[in-house]
């Protein structure tokens, strides 16, 4: 007997969660609208508010990463310039 287990997305997680932590709606009812076990509601709710700040850094580093970025395609402009004035 093997039992299907269901699989949800991210949205519908955070939806849910955020259902629960804004008062929307209690667990238990979200947990009967849904038919989810209140141990699986429960773990979501921890996982989110776990990984919660690292929403925040991730914006950092798209930051840190875009000026990267955005300093080699500096560079390269200058080398090309360059290449080009060499090979008049």
């Amino acid at each position: 007997m093997t039992a299907n287990r269901r699989q949800y997305t991210a949205e519908f997680k955070a939806k849910v969660v955020l259902q629960v932590l804004s008062g929307e709606k209690t667990s238990s009812d979200l947990c009967r609208a849904h038919k989810l076990n209140p141990n699986v509601l429960n773990r979501w709710r921890k996982e989110f508010l776990e990984q919660a700040p690292s929403i925040f850094e991730q914006g950092e580093v798209g930051t840190e990463q875009e000026q990267k970025i955005a300093e080699l395609e500096r560079l390269v402009g200058q080398l090309t310039v360059q290449l080009e004035i060499l090979t008049l």
